[in-house]
């Protein structure tokens, strides 16, 4: 199903209550696909977000869960104690480092008993029982690779559909590992020379996904050998989307840089800059460690409309979204990819 869309344009799964039902249900009625999040949701809210999406439309959708990590050893004491200066600042408490697996193994119950047929993860592989029993009632397994290595790992467990990440990527990088060596928590690797070599390497089909928001990103990955384009960034000014009003306003001035950083939750992630990530640009690689704690602070910063303190996720092209309904969106980028083909053509016409 995934390998054959008829628009060939996937809504990534932004978590965090960006990616609501409704924008689910409105690009799968544009005849695109697009991925609900399970990630910080607990199980019961979770299950209710996958009925109310079942509810809105009878055609399918996808789920994409967040892969436990091991337990970070880094010491958040000192963090903690800086960060509550922002925290005092919006009339709150900072909140208390702690790792949990985001209620991991009741999510893929549920998917598994909901008969999802497109299931992805972030963050690392399933484990082997947990692919047997996915395919086992019918759903194609998706994983979410930034590097070479993380994709033969990917093969090798089982994964039917690799989602390639590319470095310009919105909000967290999906690499398995979160190395405090590289900024990224991995390699860095650009979307096309990552496409080209995994899948070579691999023969897998693939998604390709990481600062795509205009219709020739499509045209271009397509070309490259992928199946479908994932945009997040693209939809983040959909009315359908759950984007704050304060982190509207910020992608529309479109007057700030993104980069890479873990300030917010202690993996690396791609945002607009604001004065939170200036002042902790050293934050320790400990996720869900810090999400936990400056979590209080975005939240507040949030009701306050206060950019400054909030994880303004977005791509690096971020200034190319629209403000437009979902269904609007998808016509529009699918008008610039055939538009982008027939400039291909032109300038190289096919040899007959």
């Amino acid at each position: 199903m995934i390998t054959k869309l008829a628009v060939p344009i996937i809504v990534a799964p932004m978590a965090g209550g960006v990616s609501t039902p409704a924008l689910v249900a409105g690009a799968v009625a544009a005849g695109a696909y697009a991925f609900l999040p399970a990630g910080y949701l607990t199980p019961e809210a979770f299950r209710e977000q996958v009925e109310q999406t079942k509810a809105l439309t009878g055609k399918p959708f996808g789920v994409n869960l967040f892969t436990p990590g091991a337990r970070s050893t880094a010491d958040t004491t000192g963090y903690r104690d800086r960060v509550r200066a922002q925290a005092e600042r919006l009339g709150v408490d900072v909140g208390e480092p702690r790792w949990d697996d985001d209620h991991y193994a009741a999510k893929v119950d549920i998917v598994v008993a909901a008969k999802i047929p497109v299931v992805s993860f972030t963050f690392g592989l399933p484990s082997a029982e947990d692919v047997r029993r996915l395919k086992a009632v019918g759903s194609t397994v998706v994983a979410t690779v930034t590097t070479p290595a993380e994709a033969r790992a990917a093969a090798e467990r089982g994964a039917d559909v690799l989602c390639v990440q590319g470095a310009a990527a919105g909000a967290h990088r999906g690499a398995f590992e979160n190395d405090a060596a590289y900024p990224g928590g991995a390699p860095l690797y650009d979307l096309l020379p990552a496409m080209r070599v995994i899948g070579t390497e691999t023969g897998l089909p693939l998604i390709a996904a990481g600062g795509l928001t205009h219709g020739a990103d499509v045209a271009a990955v397509l070309a490259a050998g992928a199946v479908a384009a994932q945009l997040g960034t693209a939809f983040l000014l959909c009315p359908e989307a759950g984007t704050s009003e304060a982190h509207r306003k910020a992608l529309v001035v479109a007057e700030r840089e993104t980069t890479l950083t873990r300030a917010f939750t202690g993996r690396p992630a791609r945002g607009l800059v604001n004065s939170f990530i200036a002042e902790h640009q050293d934050a320790p690689n400990a996720y869900p460690d810090v999400h936990h704690v400056t979590k209080p602070v975005r939240v507040a910063a949030g009701r306050a409309g206060d950019p400054e303190a909030m994880a303004l996720w977005a791509g690096q092209a971020y200034p190319l979204a629209v403000e437009a309904p979902v269904a609007e969106v998808i016509g529009i980028l699918t008008a610039q990819a055939r538009d982008a083909v027939a400039a291909l053509t032109r300038r190289w016409p096919v040899a007959d």
